[in-house]
């Protein structure tokens, strides 16, 4: 059964294009866990997601890093 969208959990599907949001980024457990300088292509996208599981989904950038997993309430949409 597939989860419905919450204000806090964007509607994201496999194949989507986003890009980490700044500032629910810098106050989250995940910044906190992480260099203190991320990288700036995560703020600028685009990443694919690749899969979504819970509230989670697995990101792939088109850059050769590897692919990484963040909760979808630090994803926005990529602009088109």
């Amino acid at each position: 059964m597939a989860e419905t969208p919450t204000p806090a959990q964007p509607a994201l599907k496999k194949g989507a294009l986003v890009r980490v949001d700044r500032a629910a980024y810098a106050s989250s457990l995940e910044a906190s866990a992480s260099d203190p300088q991320p990288p700036a292509y995560i703020f600028e996208g685009p990443g694919e997601v690749l899969l979504i599981r819970g509230a989670y989904a697995q990101l792939r950038w088109r850059r050769p890093v590897p692919d990484v997993w963040l909760p979808l309430n630090l994803l926005e949409a990529y602009p088109d």
